[in-house]
């Protein structure tokens, strides 16, 4: 196929592209190909069809090479001077190559020379071309494959569409880092929807670890990990940790609509639900924003989302709901950053973390296979839901009294107890559901699962922190809806940062 038409007329750059359509055409529907089956159709066409691309595309950057000539011998050494800093010497026929998502093509150029400095292409410029060899339109695929799964998977990806292999996987690892450079100053750089006052505007944060390379978890970890005196060699004991993993934080901001609800809308009675009352929903979450960082510290992820929710909230007129699930250092960064900002905060703790206590401590009282069980946590949860968390602590502690169980039978159930106390404050679901605000952080849970879990906690994974945090931030650019104005935005500050000078503005390749 590739021989047919090497020898078509190079006068016009779009012969090449024409012949071989001709000859594409000829092939279908000769004698031998209306033998075959669909599927061998199927695939010349396909194959057919991605180098017919690939010439067009070549054809095209053929026509510009020739009318770029015609442009610069028209202009005098003075003009030359002005468009290439100084460079006055005309030199035809550079080239390089440029792998794309239809192929390998190659950019021929002229290059505007002086003693002593690097060679100035105005096409590079004009075309926006990348210092790499790999086309912008290439690395947006391979962004997003390398965002939805393995490396590996992401080079099949990209040979299936290419047709042939164009990017190796370190190739693939450092375009994804590159991407990523321009996610803090996109966000910067747009302003948050408005919304009303009587709109909840709500935070949660939650953290999730990611196994590392040797050399890139923190300093805390890797001193515990040193610290560490396993059991056994070949695998962990109960409560042993191998010390792998750098935590990432996740943050996420929504706005929500108050929902007032009862006790039962939350969890059903013993006995469950009659029927006869329709079960209100909780806040729906709209205009959701997710941040995410394994590179930085907690305390940046927070600042982040403060700098968001104040986004949507200069004024501070909206009612601030935070989200957690009761780890101190969080609470005590969040706090912090509420008072730097003169942010009035409503703290809710988690209800899902509270409901997972209590079926821990039911194990204190019943067998895992008794249905009783059920009933004791839906009591002691809807109990907890109508504002007597204190009542439940203690109602708790008497029944282990009374059962006299030991430290060590009851020691889930004080763990519970524990939990409940010293987050107090943060309890008064009465309240919050008479308010209408939410009282369960799924938001945040899931996307932990989501853009950890699902990518970078896949079977094998270790990370560099640069790679991690390059496809995490990533993925949340994608679960913001923001990827296609990302991309945009990204490009032109490449384009700033590869062609710097004004002066090129106005040069043009029209013949």
């Amino acid at each position: 196929m590739n021989g047919a038409y090497a020898a078509a007329a190079a006068a016009d750059p779009f012969d090449r592209a024409a012949s071989f359509l001709t000859f594409l055409i000829s092939s279908l529907s000769s004698p031998d190909a209306l033998q075959l089956p669909h599927e061998r159709v199927e695939e010349a066409a396909e194959d057919g069809a991605r180098e017919l691309a690939r010439l067009l595309l070549q054809a095209h950057l053929d026509l510009r090479a020739q009318a770029e000539e015609v442009a610069l011998n028209s202009l005098d050494t003075l003009a030359r001077a002005a468009l290439a800093g100084g460079r006055t010497r005309l030199e035809k026929g550079h080239r390089r190559q440029l792998a794309t998502v239809v192929g390998t093509v190659t950019v021929a150029r002229c290059a505007l020379r002086c003693p002593g400095e690097a060679n100035a292409y105005p096409a590079d410029r004009v075309l926006n071309l990348p210092h790499g060899r790999h086309s912008l339109g290439l690395r947006k695929l391979a962004v997003l494959e390398a965002c939805r799964g393995s490396y590996d998977t992401t080079l099949e990806a990209i040979d299936r569409r290419c047709g042939t292999r164009v990017l190796g996987k370190r190739q693939a690892e450092e375009l994804v880092k590159a991407a990523a450079v321009d996610i803090d100053a996109f966000y910067a750089s747009r302003s948050p929807e408005p919304a009303g006052r009587r709109t909840l505007l709500v935070l949660s944060f939650d953290g999730k670890g990611i196994v590392m390379r040797p050399g890139h978890l923190r300093e805390a970890t890797q001193k515990a990990a040193e610290r560490a005196k396993r059991t056994c060699r070949t695998r962990l004991s109960a409560g042993e940790k191998s010390g792998r993993k750098r935590m990432a934080t996740l943050a996420v901001v929504h706005d929500a609509d108050p929902s007032v609800r009862r006790p039962h809308d939350i969890i059903a009675p013993p006995g469950g639900r009659t029927g006869n009352r329709t079960v209100r929903k909780g806040p729906k979450a709209r205009a959701k924003w997710l941040t995410a960082s394994v590179e930085h510290d907690p305390d940046h992820v927070i600042k982040t989302a403060f700098d968001q929710a104040e986004a949507r909230d200069p004024q501070h007129q909206r009612c601030w709901v935070v989200l957690v699930d009761g780890a101190t250092h969080q609470l005590d960064l969040v706090r912090a950053e509420a008072d730097r900002r003169g942010v009035a905060l409503h703290i809710v703790l988690d209800i899902v973390h509270v409901i997972e206590k209590l079926w821990t401590a039911a194990r204190c009282f019943h067998t895992a296979s008794d249905p009783e069980a059920e009933t004791w946590v839906g009591a002691k949860a809807a109990r907890i839901l109508a504002g007597d968390a204190p009542g439940v602590v203690a109602g708790i502690r008497s029944e282990a009294d009374r059962q006299r169980l030991t430290d060590d039978q009851r020691a889930a159930a004080d763990k519970a107890c524990r939990y409940l106390t010293n987050n107090a404050d943060h309890v008064h679901y009465d309240k919050a559901l008479k308010a209408g605000w939410p009282i369960a952080s799924g938001i945040v849970e899931g996307a932990a699962r989501h853009l950890i879990a699902d990518r970078l906690d896949i079977t094998g994974s270790r990370w560099s922190v640069a790679g991690a945090e390059a496809v995490l931030t990533l993925r949340t650019v994608i679960s913001n809806g923001d990827f296609a104005r990302y991309w945009i935005f990204h490009t032109a500050r490449e384009r700033e940062r590869l062609y710097p000078h004004p002066d090129q503005h106005d040069y043009g390749l029209s013949a």
